[in-house]
């Protein structure tokens, strides 16, 4: 039996990364899956791989979230689980940040979380499940990152709203907050065909080693899991929560 047995889940951002792993490991639980993402080609491989559904999805376009939630309802009958994972990430400190590069964080981010909320919520079954990504950041600062820091603190208070206003339905809303993931928003090499990202990866584990008391970078696998279990019965009485996966970062500091 798996923990996600006859349930829907509707995974944004899917076609690589957490996402990618998110939908690989609920399908592995029972899910059926259905998989958004802009990137195509990759999302519809992965989709066939592991047996789910693929749709084309922007998630900062209200369209396509109808189109979405549609699709699903069509393949499967319902829609018991959302998984608001779709994000991107500038570097830039904040007086340098143009209002455009600041608005499309904002688009991906926190918009597209507000309208999957909006759009699947209304679809879901009663005692469904939303799991927001939001980030380390969320709880905390962190310098040339304000665009995204600032919409991963937007989704916690969009996380908390949704569990007030959806818990008479038995709908449970919370967020995941990762560290530094090797995905490859923080490993680019993931992108070239002609690079190794496990020899990056070591890199990356190095650079982290003194930084996180658990001395090495988070894997996706290690987010999926905690998604998983914010998506499944051993979850039953917790909502409206955010939850650090960050190998001890935001603990403190060690000075000897």
């Amino acid at each position: 039996m798996g923990r996600l047995d006859g349930r829907v889940v509707l995974v944004t951002g899917a076609a690589r990364g957490q996402g990618e792993q998110e939908a690989r490991l609920f399908a592995e639980e029972g899910a059926r899956v259905v998989l958004a993402d802009v990137l195509d080609e990759r999302g519809e491989a992965v989709a066939e791989e592991i047996g789910a559904r693929y749709v084309h999805l922007d998630v900062g376009e209200e369209d396509g979230w109808r189109d979405a939630v549609r699709a699903a309802v069509d393949a499967y009958g319902r829609i018991d689980g959302l998984v608001n994972n779709a994000g991107i990430l500038r570097f830039n400190t904040l007086v340098d940040t143009p209002l455009e590069e600041f608005m499309r964080v904002v688009r991906v981010n926190q918009v597209g979380c507000f309208l999957g909320i909006r759009a699947v919520a209304p679809a879901m079954a009663d005692g469904g499940t939303i799991v927001n990504t939001a980030s380390y950041t969320a709880v905390t600062g962190m310098a040339a990152v304000g665009a995204y820091a600032a919409t991963k603190h937007a989704i916690l208070g969009l996380t908390r709203v949704a569990a007030l206003e959806l818990a008479h339905r038995g709908i449970r809303v919370n967020a995941v907050c990762p560290g530094a993931v090797d995905t490859a928003m923080s490993n680019p090499a993931r992108l070239d065909p002609d690079a190794d990202p496990e020899e990056t990866s070591r890199a990356l584990d190095g650079l982290y080693r003194r930084l996180v008391p658990l001395g090495r970078i988070g894997r996706a696998e290690e987010v999926a899991r905690l998604a998983l279990f914010l998506s499944c019965e051993d979850s039953s009485y917790i909502t409206g929560q955010p939850f650090v996966i960050d190998g001890g970062w935001l603990a403190g500091v060690t000075v000897v």
